[in-house]
């Protein structure tokens, strides 16, 4: 991108006069706060989200520029109420970006992305302390699904050295757990339990699945993305398993599991020509 083209000024300039049009003029524009907005933003997310797993790059360009009118939308409900504008929150996010790049506009020298990474963390540790905004953790949002959010977390700790050295010691961790949820499942009824025996449950599979979100993280897989990529082969395999015994004249409830799973062996068969 080339900055000293006007288009981008034309853009902005275009996507800013809109805005102020539906504002003063659409009685459903009119009425939007930034509480009404944030169900829409968070779902304006995930289709970004799905549009990026996809790698479909129109539906990238459209569900940014989605993304992009509620930024326009709260910066407008901003200007109104006198408390920022659209302008302020373009500066505020540079000087934010300058900061936490002193190895670009400072004096600063890194040698590797993991520790521009750390710097990152460290930085925002202290812009925090600085907000008295709270401690390391405080910039996970407590409203992140919990994958995320454990995801988030861990990366904070390792921002400030509170991590594992080595991904075989993380995983021995993760084997611990499974031990440890093992023996919860062999000494407590597995039918009808009680209070206590699904709390200790769930407290043992939740040590399972933290250790396993911080061992993706040590290999450099994304856990949410990896599970989502999961949940889409099951469900186009599962797909074909319906649309298959509708043809054949079967009904799922009447079949076998194993006349649905040799459905479901053509499904993987299918997927890899």
């Amino acid at each position: 991108m080339n900055p000293s083209d006007p288009k981008y000024a034309q853009a902005v300039h275009r996507l800013l006069t809109i805005m102020n049009e539906l504002r003063e003029q659409c009685p459903w524009d009119k009425q939007q706060t930034w509480d009404s907005l944030r169900h829409l933003t968070i779902e304006e997310t995930y289709e970004l989200s799905e549009a990026v797993l996809a790698g479909d790059s129109e539906a990238i360009k459209q569900e940014l520029g989605d993304l992009l009118l509620h930024i326009v939308f709260y910066a407008k409900i901003g200007s109104e109420q006198q408390s920022f504008d659209f302008a302020d929150v373009i500066n505020s996010l540079c000087d934010k970006v300058i900061a936490r790049h002193p190895h670009v506009y400072g004096e600063m020298t890194v040698i590797n992305e993991a520790q521009v990474k750390r710097n990152w963390e460290v930085l925002k540790l202290k812009e925090n302390q600085g907000n008295r905004r709270g401690g390391v953790l405080a910039g996970v949002p407590n409203s992140l699904p919990a994958l995320i959010k454990a995801y988030r977390i861990q990366q904070k700790a390792h921002g400030v050295g509170f991590d594992w050295s080595d991904p075989k010691e993380v995983w021995q961790k993760v084997e611990e757990e499974l031990a440890e949820f093992k023996q919860c499942l062999a000494s407590d009824p597995l039918l009808a339990p009680d209070a206590a025996t699904m709390s200790a449950r769930e407290e043992e599979f939740g040590d399972i699945l933290f250790s396993l979100i911080n061992y993706a993280r040590f290999i450099q897989v994304d856990p949410e993305t990896a599970l989502e990529k999961t949940n889409r082969k099951f469900i186009q395999r599962f797909n074909y398993l319906e649309q298959a015994a509708q043809r054949d004249g079967k009904s799922l409830a009447e079949m076998t599991l194993a006349e649905m799973d040799e459905y479901w062996e053509e499904a993987k068969v299918l997927a890899t020509r």
